[in-house]
């Protein structure tokens, strides 16, 4: 589908630069250049079929972004105006006013609690494949620019202030997926819900969050390519459209590694965050997320509850076009299985 636009690769270049620049600067000048640059790659990316409703997403999508970029901006200035620098650390009491400001840009741009409205709205009017970069790599930058500086000596309140926000982002993914007809839309909120989880591991671990972070782009990668080829898009659709035992085998039991079911891969993520984070006295800020985390294994369990009951009803024909991405099937189904046991194992030995 891609691989027909004639500048396709150009954009995707030009995106992965602007991450890459924005991360390795040390200078918040330079982070907003790269942030900027990765907006300019990725918009092209999401009007390619030219609908309205992927105009519409990317219309809001830029809104948003712009509005990010201008308080990070904005953050930045004022630290610059009290400093003289556009160095990221220094941590003073004058500088807590600007840092606010600046995580307050990133999670904007991230669609974390309390800035989460427009994530839901956008991805349903976008492609499978923006989608997974809108879930994913879009998500690198600010994630890894919100280590940069809060892996330093931050005031307590504002750590509980961060652990409230990653709970909260872990509830809307819960509540929100809850009765949701849109297959976009429900993976948007469990987006939210993981990055509840990134940001509450950002706190005391920068390599539990990175961790994290790449497992959820494995997950990510394989429910979304056999999203594509199977061309979904509504909840009702998924039974008639998964027509035969292996498909909807497959998307099943990605899903429940994405909501988190234990042994599997997704579970593995938690494991770690939650192993990780024994040292501090957030215990409560804990047991709310793991609550929140439940909710949307809740959700997804009653989705392929619904489906195996009807799938008793219905009998199955071979779907030819799914099986165009059975090397990545096969593969998500060995990584999202035999992957969590084995990372089990080998945290466990290295614990021991």
């Amino acid at each position: 589908m891609y691989s027909s636009l004639p500048f396709s690769l150009s954009f995707l270049s030009l995106m992965a630069f602007g991450t890459l620049f924005s991360i390795s600067s040390s200078y918040w000048l330079g982070i907003w250049a790269g942030l900027e640059i990765n907006l300019i790659g990725f918009l092209p990316l999401l009007v390619y079929q030219k609908t309205m409703s992927e105009s519409e997403s990317a219309v809001k999508y830029f809104i948003i972004q712009a509005m990010g970029s201008s308080l990070l901006m904005f953050g930045s200035l004022l630290i610059y105006s009290l400093f003289f620098t556009w160095e990221i650390f220094d941590y003073t009491d004058k500088w807590v006013t600007g840092f606010m400001i600046i995580s307050m840009g990133l999670m904007m741009k991230m669609g974390v609690f309390p800035f989460y409205f427009w994530l839901p709205s956008v991805m349903a009017g976008l492609s499978w494949f923006s989608c997974l970069l809108l879930a994913t790599w879009q998500k690198v930058a600010p994630l890894f620019l919100m280590v940069s500086f809060l892996d330093g000596g931050l005031m307590y309140w504002i750590i509980i202030l961060f652990c409230l926000l990653s709970v909260g982002s872990s509830f809307v993914g819960g509540f929100g997926g809850m009765n949701q007809t849109q297959l976009r839309a429900l993976v948007a909120y469990s987006s939210i819900g993981h990055l509840g989880w990134m940001l509450f591991a950002i706190l005391h671990s920068s390599w539990s969050m990175k961790v994290y972070l790449s497992i959820y782009i494995l997950i990510s990668f394989c429910i979304f390519t056999g999203l594509w080829y199977s061309n979904l898009s509504a909840v009702k659709t998924l039974n008639s459209s998964l027509s035969n035992t292996l498909s909807m085998s497959s998307i099943m039991i990605m899903f429940l590694s994405l909501g988190g079911l234990p042994p599997m891969l997704g579970f593995i993520s938690k494991w770690i965050v939650i192993s990780s984070s024994t040292a501090l006295t957030l215990w409560g800020f804990l047991m709310l997320l793991v609550v929140g985390s439940v909710m949307s294994l809740f959700y997804y369990l009653s989705l392929i509850f619904s489906l195996f009951l009807s799938s008793f009803k219905n009998k199955k024909t071979i779907n030819k076009t799914f099986f165009k991405a059975a090397p990545v099937v096969v593969f998500g189904l060995f990584l999202n299985i035999f992957g969590g046991v084995l990372l089990f194992f080998g945290d466990f030995l290295w614990m021991y």
